[in-house]
C-alpha cells in the first residue's frame, strides 16, 4: 500500500460522518469492498455502478442508441433510479419503480452501461443525483470518478487496483459455471476494452485523485484488504 498525501476535505461544514469514496478499474474489488465496509461502520452503499447499469438497462428496453448521447440525456428526465439497503446484501435497485436488482447484472445490462456511461451528459445528469444522496456523510460511494468528480472533498478516498491479469481471473471466476460463461481469454480482453474505455474517455476518466490512498490488491487476501480499509476508514471516525 502507497499513500499520497491525504490533503484537504473542502472548506463546506464539516460532516458528523465521513463520505468515503473507492475508485478503481474494473475488477479491482471495488463493489465487494464496499458492502463490507458499510456492513462493518453501518453506513449506506451507494452503487454509482448500478446507477448505470439501471439507465442502460432502460436504454436497451427503450431501444434507445447507445452512441447517442442526445437520446440518452432526454431519456433521463422520466429515469427515476432508487437503491434500498438491504442487510447483509446488496441494494435493492428501483428503475422507474421495478425491481431490476437481477436483471442489471446479466451480461447485456452490463456491456451496455460501459457505453452509456462515456457519455458526459450522462455523467453530468449521475452525479448530481449521487452528490444529492451523499452529501449528508456516512456513505460508502465506489465507482471510477467518485474521489475526483463526484466527491472531490470526501473525506477518505481509496483508489483500489489490481494488475490486469488477475482481475481477468476475478471476473471469470465470478462468471464460472453459468451457461453462457465466457472463456477466461474473453474475461481478460473485456476487462482490457474497459480499463481503456474507462481511462481515454473524455468526461471523467479513470484515474486516482491526488490526494488518493492506492491498494493494490494483486497480492492480497480479501481479508488483508478489508482489514488496511478498515483501518483507515476508522482514522476517520474520530
Amino acid at each position: 500500500m502507497t499513500a499520497a498525501s491525504q490533503g484537504t476535505v473542502g472548506t463546506g461544514p464539516r460532516r458528523l460522518r465521513p463520505v468515503i469514496a473507492i475508485d478503481g478499474p474494473a475488477g479491482a474489488g471495488k463493489s465487494t469492498l464496499a458492502a463490507h465496509l458499510a456492513r462493518r461502520f453501518g453506513f449506506l452503499n451507494l452503487e454509482t455502478g448500478a446507477m448505470y447499469r439501471a439507465l442502460a438497462l432502460k436504454a436497451l428496453n427503450t431501444h434507445t442508441p447507445l452512441n447517442d448521447e442526445a437520446a440518452l440525456a432526454g431519456l433521463t428526465d422520466h429515469t427515476r433510479i432508487l437503491l434500498e439497503p438491504r442487510p447483509n446484501d446488496t441494494n435493492r435497485v428501483l428503475l422507474d419503480g421495478e425491481d431490476v436488482t437481477a436483471r442489471i447484472r446479466e451480461k447485456d445490462v452490463s456491456e451496455a452501461a460501459s457505453e452509456v456511461s462515456v457519455h458526459p451528459r450522462v455523467r453530468a445528469w449521475m452525479v448530481e443525483r449521487q452528490r444529492t444522496m451523499g452529501q449528508q456523510g456516512g456513505v460508502i460511494m465506489e465507482g471510477r470518478d467518485i474521489g475526483t468528480k463526484v466527491f472531490p472533498d470526501a473525506e477518505l478516498k481509496i483508489f483500489l487496483d489490481a494488475q490486469d491479469e488477475i482481475r481477468g481471473q476475478r471476473r471469470y471466476l465470478q462468471s464460472a459455471g453459468s451457461n453462457d460463461a465466457p472463456t477466461p481469454e474473453a474475461v481478460l480482453a473485456a476487462v482490457r476494452d474497459r480499463d481503456a474505455r474507462d481511462r481515454n474517455r473524455a468526461a471523467s476518466p479513470l484515474q486516482p485523485a491526488a490526494d488518493a490512498i492506492h491498494l493494490d490488491t494483486t497480492r492480497l487476501t480479501l481479508e488483508q484488504v478489508c482489514a488496511l480499509a478498515e483501518e483507515l476508514v476508522a482514522s476517520k471516525m474520530s
